[in-house]
């Protein structure tokens, strides 16, 4: 009788990064938890692994990361005071976010990339296939795609990356993908990975983006992984050596994303991002864009 795989219930993420681009507003307060609009960018990206059925969630951390730990916790006394003033509603958003997950925490400590962010995950994590999701960027509730990259791990196993076409000019800011095409009009066979390459070295203009779905066998790799770009241990580097043979941990495939993608890590996008989503908020869209309509013609 064949074994079916195990589901997959776990996600880690990394969140020891130092912020520096967004100094000085990082000095004192973790990236993760500046807000887009009115929640803190981290709560986004729980609130996707959980919608994709990954309740129990790791979050690799660093120094000066008290504040995640927390916002996912328990505030009695600001329950309390709202309980008191009869605010049911802020009252029912306070607590959205110590309800949504089994939270754990781990210390990254010596902060070597995010290959060694997510070994730190291995203790936790164990023989099972989890997920590895990447603050920085925020994907649509809309469109689920971490959903369709555990659906595929579950059929194909192995380990599956988040893709996304990107101008060539731009390849140079992300990982890139060597891809073959599959059966599925959105997943591809990925047979090599390269970390940031120029525009003229890079195989495709496929992108990969902050959300994972690996077999337990990267951790093997990734503790004999050599510093790599930048001279940090590099999960793209790992995962190549996994896309180029498949005897470890089985075959790397691709989910290649067109849908709707925020990019908070850069200053510029992470403002768009706040726009984009209070546009589309029933609440604060009419009044918000009423106003960007005149703000945007009087400045023209």
């Amino acid at each position: 009788m064949t074994q079916s795989p195990p589901r997959i219930t776990k996600a880690v993420i990394p969140a020891a990064g130092l912020g520096t681009r967004f100094l000085p507003a990082t000095k004192a307060t973790p990236k993760e938890m500046l807000p887009v609009v009115d929640k803190p960018a981290i709560q986004y990206v729980v609130e996707e692994a959980v919608a994709a059925g990954l309740s129990d969630v790791l979050m690799v951390t660093g120094r000066n990361k008290r504040p995640l730990e927390d916002h996912f916790d328990r505030n009695y006394e600001l329950e309390s005071a709202l309980t008191r003033k009869g605010d049911a509603d802020r009252l029912a958003k306070v607590q959205q976010s110590s309800d949504l997950a089994t939270m754990h925490y781990v210390r990254q400590g010596d902060p070597r990339g995010l290959g060694h962010a997510v070994l730190c995950a291995a203790p936790h994590v164990g023989d099972q296939p989890f997920a590895v999701l990447l603050g920085d960027d925020l994907i649509d509730a809309r469109d689920p795609l971490l959903s369709r990259m555990v659906e595929i791990q579950e059929h194909e196993g192995g380990s599956v990356i988040a893709l996304m076409e990107v101008d060539p000019e731009q390849i140079h800011l992300y990982g890139c993908a060597a891809a073959e095409t599959t059966a599925e009009s959105d997943v591809v066979r990925v047979t090599a990975l390269v970390e940031k390459p120029e525009a003229s070295e890079a195989p495709s203009n496929l992108a990969v983006i902050g959300r994972y779905v690996l077999d337990p066998a990267v951790f093997e790799v990734l503790r004999t992984t050599e510093p790599g770009r930048g001279g940090e241990i590099q999960l793209t580097d790992a995962l190549q050596q996994m896309a180029a043979d498949e005897s470890i941990g089985g075959p790397v495939h691709g989910v290649v994303f067109k849908g709707r993608r925020y990019d908070t890590g850069d200053r510029g996008d992470y403002l768009r991002a706040i726009v984009r989503l209070a546009c589309e908020r029933e609440d604060l869209g009419p009044d918000f864009k009423a106003w960007l309509r005149r703000y945007v013609t009087e400045e023209m």
